[in-house]
């Protein structure tokens, strides 16, 4: 088993249905390969996904029949070898590796894969350019129109770029066990490169350390794999010391364990999901890095079976249509249809609705995405002026976050992240306490990372 032959197998059972992210670590696990190889598989199949559409484009200038109509070990071959082509992997490897790979698992297929990555290195260079920025960067038309109309011209460009780029692990340090100093003194002991977060003062940028779960302070439990702009996120939350956090659209649980982090013993959290599976994610992470006071519960956030009016904070960070994540689920652009941001508005409005009765008076109520759309943060925050009327909006987050009507968005270009959108909304009832007024400056200041 090389790295190309997981690569191909991986590409045909994304093309399938699978999920990248989900699909790749499972077989790598399954796999003698070493860290160098297992990191080199993950850029085949996620750049190879990625730049699809653009090879597609490269591979129609030389093959006698449309790309969709080959078979998919063939398709899953070629596209691999262009795309180790378009990135400068000397002819002879990208060639001969991919035919050999191919080879094993179709042999006949060979011959063909053979003659036209051949073809592709005959192509003049530099490599022939689309005119349309779709098919140059690679995103389905719609998302790029849709993105354009949201952002401008200028700003959609410079989004669509950096969801390109390879995203870098970024770790958060548990507070309670280790600083962002010491973790990162001891990662580039271990050989890695690291750097302080742009965004979060305490999060630990890191290169070369191959998959994160096998790093010994994440296998330790003492820091955990999130990206800045989820770290964020629970920054604008703010929870403090000793209170009663609940989080309701919780899996895969990264916000969770950090709010949970940030309580203390003397807190209680109360993970939910609706999904059984993602559920025991939550319950695995508690255990791993020791949060007894962290409750993983399933349940459907619309209809949470929880007392109204009891919790400190309550976070929404609700599912969305992921256009802020494309850096890291690359499959995730070819998955989704238009029609399905207004669905996900909609179910959105529903848990924003059923998350407002839990707060108790004078507490806190942040609603987050991890997308760019105006129907799902702008009108969100329209919908919740009026449907929320007992809520005031508290300060949203300072630059690099831009202001978004009352909350804010987090461009991918701006700090090198995800893409984000955060509302926060303080209970008018009782609004101003001492306490609150305390908890109001933490989450202002510490969102500004």
């Amino acid at each position: 088993m090389t790295a190309r032959t997981t690569a191909i197998d991986a590409l045909v059972r994304v093309e399938d249905g699978a999920y990248a992210h989900v699909v790749l670590p499972a077989m790598l696990s399954q796999t003698n390969l070493d860290d160098r190889d297992r990191a080199f598989t993950t850029d085949l199949v996620y750049g190879t996904v990625r730049e699809q559409r653009r090879i597609d484009d490269l591979l129609a200038r030389v093959l006698k029949r449309p790309v969709r109509r080959l078979d998919p070990p063939v398709r899953a071959a070629l596209r691999l070898g262009a795309y180790q082509l378009l990135h400068d992997t000397p002819p002879h490897a990208a060639v001969d590796s991919t035919v050999d790979a191919v080879g094993a698992r179709s042999p006949r297929a060979r011959g063909f894969v053979n003659a036209n990555l051949r073809a592709l290195t005959r192509l003049p260079r530099p490599w022939p350019e689309p005119h349309d920025d779709a098919v140059a960067l690679s995103y389905p038309d719609w998302l790029v129109a849709r993105l354009r109309e949201a952002l401008g011209a200028e700003d959609a460009r410079a989004a669509l770029v950096a969801m390109n780029e390879p995203a870098a692990v970024t770790l958060r340090p548990d507070p309670r066990q280790v600083t962002a100093t010491a973790l990162a003194d001891e990662l580039r002991a271990a050989g890695a490169e690291v750097e302080a977060g742009r965004l979060v003062r305490d999060a630990v940028v890191v290169r070369g350390t191959g998959d994160p779960g096998r790093v010994p302070a994440v296998r330790e439990g003492r820091a955990t794999p999130q990206d800045q702009g989820s770290q964020a996120v629970v920054a604008a939350l703010a929870p403090q010391p000793g209170e009663r956090v609940v989080d309701l659209a919780a899996a895969p649980g990264g916000k969770a364990t950090a709010i949970a982090e940030r309580v203390g013993a003397s807190g209680v959290v109360l993970a939910l999901d609706v999904d059984a599976g993602r559920v025991r994610m939550i319950d695995g992470a508690r255990h791993r890095i020791g949060l007894p006071h962290l409750f993983p519960v399933v349940a459907d956030g619309r209809r949470p079976p929880l007392v109204e009016r009891t919790f400190d904070r309550v976070l929404l960070d609700a599912p969305c249509s992921g256009l802020g994540v494309l850096r890291r689920r690359p499959d995730a652009r070819w998955r989704l249809r238009p029609e399905v941001v207004d669905e996900l508005a909609a179910l959105q409005r529903d848990l924003l609705a059923a998350a407002a009765p839990l707060v108790r008076p004078g507490g806190v109520l942040v609603y987050s995405v991890c997308t760019l759309t105006p129907e799902e943060t702008l009108g969100i925050d329209d919908w919740a002026a009026t449907a929320l009327a007992d809520f005031a909006a508290l300060a949203a987050p300072g630059a690099p976050w831009r202001p978004h009507g009352r909350g804010a968005l987090l461009l991918p270009q701006d700090a090198g992240t995800d893409g984000m959108y955060v509302l926060a909304l303080q209970s008018r009832s009782g609004a101003g306490t001492p306490r609150e007024a305390r908890a109001g400056h933490a989450e202002t200041s510490g969102s500004r990372g």
